[in-house]
């Protein structure tokens, strides 16, 4: 059914292909720099230039720009308010608010920047959908709109009926849901590199095929080294999302999974037969979540966050191309769509995503002048403009309200070291697929089962929302 199945995906073959930026060679020095072009270091870029337009400011890639992870996602730039009641339990309610706000500050921004720099990155501010496919996800979304009244926002998310919703996407398994207007999609490759394009126009030094490696001090100063020569700053910002996981001070404090999408051949027939013309992104209720939204030129991108655990920081291989994976996503596509059936898809594609154990995203200090973002757990499009204002406030010394943010250096939750990381994870992630297969047919979950799925709860490790 799959016409291609390759590493780097749809998004970053439509966006076509870039000219690499030259290397660093000898050796130079900045104000900040900035490890990772990815969405949240680019971001810290663009935003500490903004901030201190004086300010020098590099940033090194090991591959080139947008081409990682924040190339190849779902495009779904959403805000936090799912998150709404973990963050209460785990910062309290004016720091959870906040938070929040700050959120849906960062998915408004992407579109005003969108706009005011001429980006077209298909910005679409069209709201997301979270649906019910069997009754044991009925009403996920009612601690949410519960949160959300209490702390003074209750149109931040509303609930809809089982006609609501079926008007807006009329797939035969959603039976009700809850809606979103503040969330938006992107074509996450053509925002990635239109980012790129701007900060080198603004004068922010952009390296590729650079790689850094891990800083070390030198007096009052940090250097990061390279391949071809080094840089010196006062602070510097780590944003290489997975591949933290290769510094020590990084091991327990993030798990790497994999999650794989695809895209359909354009079918403006079957969306306008269903009613999925609003352009909203949808998933369902599961912690292994499916994530589905429409495209510019009609087609339908249907993602699946059940792919298995990584071992340590290795981010390629059956990460980014695993067909047995992508096989059972075509039959999960047909389940939601029974329209397609026989109709083609185009690519197929899959990366590693970040998980902190909070399932919230992370900013801390790993040690004087050294700060990273990390821990997006699959939602980073909206919040990493978020982490990047406030990573670009703390490399500039600057004490703000988006320095202070709940996010920055929390409270510390672990996760067991490899192989225990790894063995367990995946014990947990085949309990999980289980319970969710068995709810979803409705039948009964064996007590085995259900109490190895919930072990991450039991120990402070958060799943899902």
């Amino acid at each position: 059914m799959t016409a291609r199945h390759t590493a780097r995906g749809h998004w970053l073959e439509q966006a076509g292909p870039i000219e690499p930026a030259p290397a660093l060679a000898g050796e130079r020095s900045a104000d900040v720099v900035v490890v990772g072009g990815g969405y949240t270091g680019m971001w810290t870029a663009w935003l500490a230039k903004l901030l201190e337009p004086e300010a020098r400011v590099a940033l090194l890639e090991a591959d080139l720009c947008g081409h990682g992870p924040s190339g190849r996602n779902g495009g779904f730039a959403n805000a936090l308010w799912f998150s709404l009641p973990a963050m209460r339990e785990r910062f309290g309610d004016a720091a959870a608010s906040e938070l929040a706000r700050a959120a849906q500050e960062a998915v408004d921004e992407i579109g005003r920047f969108c706009s005011r720099e001429g980006v077209d990155a298909w910005f679409r501010q069209a709201g997301y959908l979270k649906v019910s496919t069997a009754p044991t996800w009925d009403g996920a979304w009612d601690p949410v709109l519960e949160a959300c009244r209490e702390l003074g926002t209750p149109d931040a998310c509303r609930e809809l009926s089982p006609e609501q919703i079926r008007a807006r996407c009329d797939s035969p398994i959603f039976r009700a849901g809850a809606f979103c207007a503040g969330a938006a999609t992107v074509q996450p490759a053509r925002l990635a590199l239109g980012l790129r394009a701007r900060l080198r126009e603004r004068g922010v030094e952009v390296y590729e095929r650079t790689p850094g490696s891990a800083p070390r001090r030198s007096g009052d100063d940090l250097i990061v080294g390279t391949p071809s020569g080094s840089l010196r700053a006062k602070a510097v910002v780590l944003a290489q999302g997975g591949k933290l996981l290769g510094l020590p001070p990084m091991r327990r404090r993030l798990t790497l999974t994999s999650s794989h999408m695809l895209v359909t051949e354009p079918v403006p027939d079957l969306l306008a037969e269903i009613g999925w013309t609003g352009g909203e992104c949808i998933t369902d209720s599961r912690a292994m979540v499916h994530y589905f939204r429409t495209t510019r030129d009609d087609r339908i991108a249907f993602g699946w966050g059940g792919g298995p655990v990584v071992y340590g920081a290795r981010t390629g291989g059956r990460a980014e191309v695993d067909p047995r994976v992508v096989a059972e996503l075509e039959h999960h596509l047909v389940r939601f769509f029974p329209g397609l059936e026989g109709r083609r898809v185009d690519h197929a594609w899959g990366g590693p995503i970040d998980v902190s154990p909070s399932h919230l995203p992370v900013v801390d200090e790993l040690e004087p002048g050294v700060w990273c973002g990390y821990g997006f757990t699959g939602h980073g499009v909206g919040p990493s403009r978020m982490v990047g204002r406030s990573l670009a406030s703390l490399a500039l010394g600057r004490r703000d309200e988006a320095s202070r943010l709940a996010i920055v250096s929390p409270p510390a939750v672990r996760v067991p070291p490899e192989p225990f990381r790894y063995l367990g994870g995946t014990v947990i992630r085949r309990a999980l697929l289980r319970q969710e297969g068995i709810e979803e047919r409705g039948g009964r979950v064996d007590a085995a089962t259900r109490f190895v799925a919930s072990i991450p709860e039991r120990i402070g490790i958060h799943v899902g929302r």
